[in-house]
């Protein structure tokens, strides 16, 4: 039986972050989704995850297997949204950069990775979570769906290749 657990990533953790981040831009590509075709997330972008404590790795075995982001307090992003949100009143925190290894894709750990963050941050009396994806990405939004998260509506940010998503928010 295998050991799973999520904790957050260390400075030290980029070299095996990484190659899970482009495994994850390589299995889009192919997918036909142009999620992270830009160049994004780079080891930038993972180091100042870390850096605001923001970043978590899922283990397996005692090697990384996966990655996220999540974020705590009020995400610009968030602001405008085509739709409504149930809650814009209450604290939330937001996940994002949900990256599994090759090496463990079909195992349902990402939704192992969600619940478990989920129930981190529940027993921390957060009670609203959100989460966006490319409109293309059907594969995270079943996922976010499957653990609850209901649509309400589409956000814009900066991306060159298409600055929409798709935006999701479960509520306690």
């Amino acid at each position: 039986m295998s050991l799973i657990y999520i904790r957050k990533a260390a400075k030290n953790d980029l070299e095996q972050i990484m190659p899970i981040i482009d495994e994850a831009k390589k299995f889009l590509k192919e997918d036909g989704n142009p999620q992270w075709q830009s160049g994004y997330p780079d080891a930038d972008a993972i180091n100042a995850d870390i850096d605001q404590d923001a970043a978590w790795v899922l283990i397996v075995d005692q090697k990384i297997a996966g990655y996220t982001a999540v974020a705590s307090g009020s995400d610009p992003n968030y602001h405008q949204i085509d739709g409504l949100w149930k809650n814009d009143l209450d604290p939330y925190v937001a996940i994002h950069r949900v990256a599994i290894s090759n090496e463990y894709r079909g195992m349902h750990l990402a939704s192992y990775l969600l619940s478990s963050l989920i129930s981190l941050h529940y027993a921390e009396r957060v009670r609203n979570y959100r989460v966006d994806t490319f409109r293309r990405n059907e594969i995270v939004q079943h996922l976010v769906k499957d653990a609850g998260f209901v649509k309400r509506g589409n956000i814009k940010n900066d991306d060159p290749i298409d600055p929409y998503r798709v935006a999701y928010e479960l509520n306690l």
